[in-house]
């Protein structure tokens, strides 16, 4: 199974994933996963610059554990779908709050506030085969050497395995399908010039330069 960027399919998001950063926003906390999606032509490898985006305002980092599914099919217990993970790494879900926010009032779908170009910075995947535990990775984001965002997924609302077995419900999954699984608190601001960089001492580090 190969677990590289350059075959990605579909990128499922979901939001609201930590208690704690649901309530840095003040939102509610769901019932069900929260669902959005990315273009595969949002990525952008590790070393590769990221242009801040021109249309809309509050650009900010969300660093989140990115699993990669390795099989195709639909997962019917939290169980079976450990098996459909094929590859794990770290992604930042790249966000316009302030354009989120206005979007949001008016009850309209987020694209142009998580899907635009270059919304979707990936790590390179490690490859999964169980040897070690998705509900015990530890992970964080530093910009210019500052920590922004420390977490682990044992504080996921909804676990790696639970939101595998929800998508299923909705979507036949396939090799190359990829989980965003939710960022922790201290999401916050980025600028030209700043170097972000996601990190996991299980994973491993990635970082990108922020450019006009």
């Amino acid at each position: 199974m190969s677990t590289t960027i350059d075959n990605v399919q579909r990128i499922f998001c979901i939001g609201m994933n930590y208690v704690e950063h649901i309530r840095e926003l003040s939102n509610e906390i769901p019932d069900t996963p929260a669902v959005f999606m990315k273009s595969p032509l949002s990525i952008v490898k590790p070393g590769e610059p990221i242009h801040v985006p021109a249309h809309g305002s509050g650009f900010q980092h969300e660093v989140e554990v990115v699993v990669k599914i390795g099989r195709q099919g639909r997962a019917n217990s939290a169980a079976e779908a450990i098996s459909f993970v094929s590859g794990v790494t770290l992604g930042l879900d790249l966000t316009l709050r302030n354009t989120q926010a206005e979007l949001k009032k008016k009850g309209l779908p987020w694209e142009k506030c998580k899907a635009f170009e270059q919304s979707a910075p990936l790590g390179d995947f490690i490859p999964y085969s169980g040897s070690f535990r998705l509900d015990d990775i530890s992970f964080g984001c530093r910009v210019n050497g500052e920590v922004r965002q420390q977490g682990t997924t044992s504080d996921m609302l909804f676990s790696i395995p639970v939101l595998i077995v929800e998508l299923s419900k909705i979507w036949l999954l396939r090799p190359g399908d990829c989980i965003y699984t939710g960022t922790p608190p201290g999401i916050g601001p980025l600028k030209v010039g700043d170097t972000v960089e996601a990190y996991s001492e299980r994973i491993g580090s990635f970082s990108w330069k922020i450019v006009a």
